[in-house]
């Protein structure tokens, strides 16, 4: 196995696994073929992904204090793990135990190419299964529970604009004063990030009033880096993207 720092090299799917464990308890381990944990934890490390089944005990013991399931857990660590619950709640929260298991069944089967398990999921579950590795989401819904934890948005109230698709992710309404955030996600303490077009020429036009808010730290305890008129404060390098070539269908109706 290959631990880079702290960061287990399969924590997206231990993530997975601890809050089934600490929601589910037995349920879930029962969708797989065990009727104890310690058979459940033992399975993967048949599969190599982890060296020994107290990592997997050790990430139900991180999200049981989230859950109303009898264990404490490692309440000790807060809300260090909360923002993961909640990138799994917001993509997977409204499934059952066996809705949930086949979820963890996909990624198995996608992830580590395990052929001899059967998945059952609805095409719209595929579709937010395919966010659950993108660092866009995480970020996001990090801000939009951590927001007024910034100074300058304080007292303010959040918009959702990610729908529009305008060069920001959310208006932040503070008195008679709006600002626009774009939110960025880090999994480091540091990073590089990018701007669109769109995003650029919106940071060109509102200036002091468009916030970039970065995600930092993502991996471990995030927290949040507010760079206001960042045209102003960061230099950004330009760069051509060469987009691929799609295709179109096109049909009529005579």
């Amino acid at each position: 196995m290959n631990n880079k720092g702290t960061k287990h090299e399969n924590y997206e799917l231990l993530n997975l696994l601890g809050y089934g464990l600490a929601k589910f308890d037995n349920e879930f381990i029962k969708q797989f073929g065990f009727h104890t944990k310690t058979a459940f934890f033992e399975h993967f490390v048949e599969l190599n992904i982890v060296e020994t089944g107290s990592v997997v005990k050790n990430r139900m013991d991180l999200f049981d204090p989230f859950f109303d399931n009898a264990r404490k857990g490692w309440w000790q660590k807060g809300e260090a793990y909360m923002h993961r619950k909640l990138l799994i709640d917001n993509l997977f929260g409204n499934e059952n135990a066996v809705g949930y298991a086949n979820i963890v069944k996909l990624f198995l089967k996608e992830n580590f190419k395990i052929e001899n398990i059967f998945v059952d999921v609805k095409p719209i579950v595929k579709s937010r299964f395919k966010k659950l590795q993108e660092t866009g989401l995480e970020a996001e819904l990090y801000f939009m529970n951590h927001y007024r934890s910034i100074a300058l948005f304080k007292n303010g109230n959040l918009e959702d604009a990610r729908l529009y698709g305008d060069g920001y992710d959310f208006q932040i309404n503070v008195d008679e004063k709006s600002f626009l955030a774009e939110i960025k996600g880090i999994r480091a303490s540091k990073g590089t990030f990018r701007l669109t077009e769109k995003e650029y020429l919106k940071a060109q036009e509102y200036q002091d009033d468009y916030i970039i808010t970065l995600v930092l730290n993502l991996d471990e305890l995030p927290r949040l880096l507010p760079i206001e008129n960042p045209l102003k404060n960061l230099k950004f390098k330009e760069e051509i993207i060469k987009s691929k070539e799609s295709k179109e269908y096109i049909s009529a109706i005579c």
